[in-house]
């Protein structure tokens, strides 16, 4: 991190976990440990959860997010839920283009995109993924599918829009694995990202450009990571489910 350029945001993808009352409880015990964070603090948790984590985060530093978005303003999405609609309840954020959603659920480059351009239309904030699966990173194209996944996903957005996303780069075979990439594997990535920050827009808008770390980023491994230069946080998956843990990467990232 280079907290003279950027503040650091630590945010759980809850995934599908958690209850309504389940959440509320977690996010309760998780209220007093990040208090005094130096660092922007997100929950995104599945819809079902959004009421009860927007209500328990009340008079909070804790930011609510979902956790993907429609592109659509409304129509015949049977099961979807749109940018508008988020907006409505009061999110602030919202995930795009996670690795699950790819591989699980078609998404491509261009409709996330197309999800990244709804969220910033209805005034959200962006955590936009990108990164690469194991079979990439062998082949030695970790930098080809990173930079591509962003030239698309960015396709339109302006620079004043640019303060509105935070890129979270996630290799695939980190995700879920309790594999990590090594904090100089991270630091490589995210530098390129920012890298490319600069040659579409200036290096103005990459110096204060927030790139996460999304690739089982949890408490012991936490300093290290958010230790590199380009490393400005981290999405946070399994470790975002229990509070001590969460707190720790919190607390890490603020120092």
């Amino acid at each position: 991190m280079n907290k003279s350029l950027r503040k650091a945001v630590i945010a759980g993808n809850w995934k599908m976990n958690k209850t309504p009352a389940e959440a509320t409880a977690l996010i309760n015990e998780i209220k007093p440990l990040v208090a005094d964070a130096d660092c922007d603090v997100v929950v995104c948790v599945p819809y079902i959860d959004l009421f009860a984590a927007l209500e328990a985060t009340k008079g909070s530093n804790i930011k609510v997010g979902a956790e993907n978005c429609h592109w659509a303003a409304s129509g015949a999405f049977t099961g979807e839920v749109s940018a508008e609609m988020l907006k409505a309840c009061g999110v602030e954020y919202v995930i795009t283009g996670h690795s699950e959603r790819r591989t699980y659920f078609g998404d491509t480059d261009v409709t996330v995109r197309d999800r990244t351009r709804a969220a910033l239309d209805n005034g959200m904030t962006v955590i936009l993924c990108v990164g690469e699966y194991l079979e990439q990173r062998e082949q030695n194209i970790t930098m080809e599918v990173v930079r591509s996944q962003t030239k698309i996903a960015l396709a339109g957005v302006s620079k004043e829009e640019l303060d509105r996303i935070i890129i979270a780069y996630e290799p695939v075979w980190a995700i879920g694995t309790g594999k990590t990439a090594t904090a100089d594997q991270a630091e490589e990535v995210c530098k390129a990202i920012r890298e490319l920050i600069a040659e579409l827009y200036d290096q103005e808008a990459a110096d204060k450009f927030v790139v996460q770390y999304g690739g089982s980023m949890n408490a012991a491994n936490a300093d290290e990571l958010l230790s590199k230069e380009d490393v400005d946080g981290g999405l946070i998956g399994g470790a975002a489910l229990k509070a001590p843990d969460f707190a720790a990467i919190v607390k890490a990232a603020s120092k």
